[in-house]
């Protein structure tokens, strides 16, 4: 019974210890949808909408206001061009997969207010192109 006991307290701590440090240790941000990205957009003002495509993607078309900072190059770098880690920073990409990657990293590397929404294949508001 003692030996059942004590394998149970063990078992038990391992998962709270686990737990604990997955919770403190694991950086998030959000998915939003494209609506409420362009409601956001549309109705505040201190936000940064961020593509994470190539310079040369990002050359070719992308949101009003966007800057260009890829997915590739996202690192400690990042808060020289972005400082304020509490700064509502709206993430975008080709399709979404970038986007993904680079809020996940945004939000290792401190950032606290990330929304990402995907995508600008399916963006059905305003942009820019080249000509």
């Amino acid at each position: 019974m003692k030996k059942t006991m004590l394998l149970f307290f063990t078992f038990f701590l391992m998962l709270f210890t686990a737990a604990c440090s997955d919770t403190q240790s694991q950086a998030n941000y959000q998915s939003i949808t494209q609506e409420e990205a362009k409601q956001l957009m549309d109705t505040t003002t201190d936000y940064v909408i961020l593509d994470v495509r190539t310079e040369e993607e990002y050359q070719e078309s992308h949101i009003p206001n966007a800057i260009c900072i890829p997915n590739e190059t996202i690192d400690e770098t990042v808060k020289e061009q972005l400082p304020n880690l509490e700064q509502t920073i709206l993430v975008y990409c080709r399709s979404g997969n970038r986007s993904k990657q680079a809020s996940q990293k945004l939000a290792e590397l401190g950032y606290t207010n990330i929304l990402e929404f995907g995508g600008i294949q399916t963006w059905e508001y305003e942009i820019e192109k080249s000509e």
